[in-house]
């Protein structure tokens, strides 16, 4: 995995455009409005996952619906990575959609919370595909000087589904049920194609003619070991008997070496320049959406908070990162990366420690929207900042590795912690007052970690 510095080359003409300009204002409109249907999805299902886990009797697996997308993503996430070096990402980025309109309509009719758990994987298998693919549409259609405002533009299109996302999905659950929260989704998927449709046909002609078509075969191996790993570690925190000894040992031998091949060298021990990088994304999103993840579920459990409004206290944080990822944008902020990096850490622990304050009664349940402002803004510096060191310590030929390696880490973190947090959550009693507290404590923790070796994203000065 290379880690030379690129930018992509450009005519004189196309110099001048902004992201809305001239030839990139179709496809602009396009991926962002791709992004615009998983935001949507994103705020929709976290408000109407409560409900539906305890219409299908499935409070205990309730972690699993958030992992097993995940698990499923990580492989699909190298798959497209693949895919979309050696043959574009058209191919990789159509599929992805079409998977995950299918694990909606999955989920949407479930009859039992495992197969719930199978839908949300068939949506995994498409988010996997969908994010790297833009990833490297970014990388290849974008010259270096816009790639901060794209992914600003990324963040910013989360703000619409976060003010009503939570206030249509928690409408929809109470009076026409929480099926039709995934069953309504689908029907978005049709303008994103259209919008960016053209241009990515022009990139895949180019992309076609210049790479070959043989996909790395051990790397797809690979995946699927950590897939398997990662979907067996939750499973065995699930079992809380000595018989858990068998998956978790299987999951750690799966795992771990497939993890060493597939993620930079030297990643685990944060090594300086594009393994750190890398290792902060899974630092970052594991702990945020692990502490998310569970936080709907503590107000209507803890606080007796409407799915409604419960979901509607995470929306501070979806206007807040698009923020901060604008404030990243602006021209001086590269000269600052690993200072936004470190503050936006040290933001997340805060607001993962704050919301945990509201499991104490004497403290006002709006104590999590403020605090969720906080973290998300601190999110929207960090993960677009980390997009933007990866995209730059990236060969062209190696875009789609990178990115793939980058969403990858995201996943596993996300696997990992919300995983542990299942633990936890079951270990300490279901709904109970110590479990959360346990899991916003530990996910404030790992977020301090990554304040903390972030000044290593920076590659080494050369003597």
């Amino acid at each position: 995995m290379t880690t030379h510095t690129t930018a992509t080359v450009r005519g004189p003409a196309e110099e001048q455009y902004g992201v809305l300009g001239g030839p990139y204002r179709a496809l602009t409109f396009g991926i962002v409005s791709t992004v615009l249907l998983v935001a949507f999805e994103a705020t929709a299902v976290n408000t109407a996952m409560p409900v539906a886990a305890r219409a299908l009797h499935g409070l205990g697996l309730y972690a699993f619906a958030f992992s097993g997308y995940f698990t499923a993503s990580l492989l699909a996430m190298v798959v497209s990575g693949e895919w979309s070096d050696k043959r574009g990402p058209l191919g990789p980025l159509s599929a992805g959609i079409g998977l995950f309109g299918a694990g909606l309509v999955v989920a949407g009719t479930a009859q039992t919370m495992w197969t719930f758990v199978a839908g949300r994987a068939i949506q995994g298998l498409g988010g996997g595909l969908l994010i790297v693919a833009l990833y490297v549409v970014v990388g290849r259609a974008y010259p270096e000087r816009l790639r901060p405002s794209v992914f600003a533009a990324f963040s910013a299109s989360w703000v619409l589904p976060s003010i009503v996302g939570p206030v249509i999905s928690g409408t929809v659950t109470q009076h026409l049920g929480w099926r039709w929260v995934f069953l309504s989704i689908p029907v978005l998927v049709l303008l994103p194609v259209s919008l960016m449709l053209p241009q990515l046909r022009r990139l895949q002609a180019e992309d076609t003619g210049e790479r070959g078509w043989d996909l790395d075969r051990r790397r797809i191996r690979l995946a699927l070991a950590l897939a398997a790993g990662a979907g067996l570690l939750p499973y065995a925190g699930q079992l809380l008997d000595v018989l858990a000894l068998v998956p978790a040992a299987a999951g750690l031998a799966l795992l771990v070496p497939a993890a060493a091949g597939l993620l930079p060298r030297g990643m685990f021990r944060a090594a300086r320049g594009l393994p750190t990088v890398i290792l902060l994304r899974g630092l970052a999103a594991g702990a945020f959406f692990a502490a998310e993840a569970f936080i709907p579920l503590m107000l209507v459990t803890q606080r007796g908070l409407s799915p409604t409004l419960a979901g509607l206290s995470l929306t501070s944080g979806g206007l807040s990162w698009a923020g901060g990822s604008w404030l990243q944008g602006r021209p001086w902020a590269n000269r600052h990366r690993s200072l936004l990096i470190r503050a936006g850490f040290v933001m997340s622990a805060a607001a993962i420690a704050g919301s945990g304050l509201a499991l104490l009664h004497s403290v006002p349940p709006y104590v999590v929207a403020v605090a969720w402002a906080v973290g998300g803004a601190g999110m929207g510096m960090t993960i677009a900042s980390v997009g933007v060191l990866m995209l730059a310590l990236s060969d062209a030929d190696d875009t789609g590795e990178n990115s793939a390696s980058l969403q990858v880490s995201d996943a596993l973190g996300n696997v990992l912690l919300t995983g542990l947090a299942g633990v936890l959550f079951t270990t300490l009693g279901a709904g109970s007052t110590g479990g959360f507290a346990a899991i916003f404590a530990t996910m404030t923790g790992v977020a301090l970690i990554g304040a903390a070796v972030c000044g290593r994203a920076a590659p080494a000065r050369p003597r």
